[in-house]
């Protein structure tokens, strides 16, 4: 084992890969619990029933998904990089297909299907990379703020801190609620947290948020904590029944959109999580074809499963901080997200309140790429902003891209560079203009 990993060369040992492993694993437990939540739609009231998902199912999947992605990475790819259902792909999934364009959930998965069975051969083939290379980093930056927006939104709205209003579309909740303050006494804590840099600061985030729900009495005590592991049988394999979905353009997009998401945000979490572990050799990612082969072949089998996109989780850089230098660290995280599958009973205790400030703390770590585009200039600030702003707005990540995407071409057009746009990018510009002819 020392030797398949390298331990010696990399100045590792059992034990350290062992506590960055277990590091890792704090640091995106969280999805454990929120991924159920916002694949079923649990927070949206008077929702017909069977067009959310079963959270038990669901969480099943999650830990499954995440233990099979991490062991694929871990094994083949050798990086201490975990994966698991991604933030912001949850979301696309729940609220912008399924709630906004009105696709089952079932029709949604056969989606993620078959964008991962796509990314496989676009990694084989190398196509990846240049698709990746056409898109210019500013629109990619653009996206992924919008959905740290987006996902901050949702969570001020499941605090009840942002509500419906007639007269001004939005407005400030009812800060004397007790859910909304137990909301509130969760960002404070998890902050807090963040701030003094510890590790997994949101899951034990959520912990100290749920026990004190349930000391005021705002959420019901557990009866147990272990339990029998959730059956996945109202999710799995449905994906293969709704395969005859995915013809039509508005699935297109659809898949388009799950392709597109994962694309940067892998691409992002291996250089930088690689980086900091040192692993990077002349500015380039060995067995890169490997590590993005275990990120689409996760994403097959959590569809397979019934989650969402599987992707490459940033949270892996808490546990390289913690010594992690080797794949068997995601092989420890692997192992605990399976041990994890007996927890399920805790899902009644992470309500809304609890989750809430999840969302907004990854909101806030993924709008940090703002600071990576160029504000002044303004031919790119117009499709960057726009991405930007409507992904809340609209309350859909496949609109923000959709828009940004149709004002780049124009903007870099009218000042004259014409020759820095990619042909892909005009493919694009055409396909959603389609969208919006005929799907908006």
């Amino acid at each position: 084992m020392k030797r398949y990993f390298e331990f010696e060369k990399l100045g590792t040992s059992y034990r350290r890969e062992f506590v960055a492993g277990l590091t890792t694993f704090l640091s995106m437990a969280y999805i454990l619990f929120v991924n159920p939540q916002i694949l079923s739609l649990s927070t949206i009231p008077d929702l017909p029933e069977g067009v959310g998902m079963d959270q038990g199912a669901v969480f099943t999947a999650t830990a499954i998904a995440a233990a099979v992605g991490s062991l694929i990475m871990g094994l083949l790819a050798k990086y201490p990089i975990a994966l698991a259902p991604g933030m912001g792909l949850n979301a696309f999934f729940a609220f912008s297909v399924v709630l906004g364009m009105g696709i089952s959930w079932e029709s949604a998965l056969a989606g993620v299907l078959v964008s991962g069975v796509i990314f496989i051969f676009l990694t084989l083939s190398g196509v990846r990379e240049k698709v990746i290379n056409a898109i210019p980093s500013e629109l990619k930056n653009a996206v992924a703020a919008g959905i740290g927006l987006f996902i901050a939104f949702i969570g001020f709205q499941n605090a009840g801190i942002i509500v419906n209003n007639d007269a001004t579309l939005v407005g400030l909740g009812d800060l004397t609620n007790g859910n909304t303050l137990l909301a509130i006494f969760g960002i404070i804590v998890t902050v807090i947290m963040m701030a003094l840099r510890i590790n997994g600061g949101i899951f034990f985030g959520m912990f100290l948020t749920a026990i004190v729900g349930m000391i005021a009495g705002l959420i019901e005590v557990p009866s147990q904590v272990i339990g029998a592991v959730p059956s996945l049988a109202p999710t799995f394999g449905v994906a293969f029944n709704h395969l005859g979905d995915i013809f039509s353009v508005q699935m297109l997009v659809v898949i388009l959109t799950f392709l597109f998401v994962d694309f940067f945000d892998t691409a992002g979490t291996l250089v930088g999580v690689a980086n900091q572990a040192g692993l990077m050799k002349d500015n380039k990612l060995p067995r890169a074809g490997k590590a993005l082969f275990s990120d689409s072949a996760a994403t097959v089998v959590g569809a397979v499963l019934g989650t969402s996109t599987t992707t490459s989780y940033i949270e892996s850089s808490a546990g390289v901080a913690a010594g992690g230098r080797t794949g068997f660290s995601s092989v420890i995280t692997a192992c605990f997200f399976l041990l994890a599958l007996f927890f399920s009973p805790l899902l009644g205790v992470i309500t809304a309140p609890v989750t809430a400030p999840a969302l907004i703390i990854v909101g806030i770590l993924m709008v940090s790429s703002l600071g990576k585009i160029d504000w002044n200039r303004f031919e790119i600030a117009v499709p960057a902003f726009l991405t930007i702003i409507a992904m809340p707005l609209t309350y859909s990540i496949a609109t923000g891209i959709a828009i940004g995407f149709i004002f780049y071409p124009i903007t870099m057009i009218t000042a004259k560079r014409t020759k820095e746009i990619h042909p892909i990018m005009y493919l694009l510009f055409a396909l959603f203009v389609l969208y919006f002819i005929f799907l908006v």
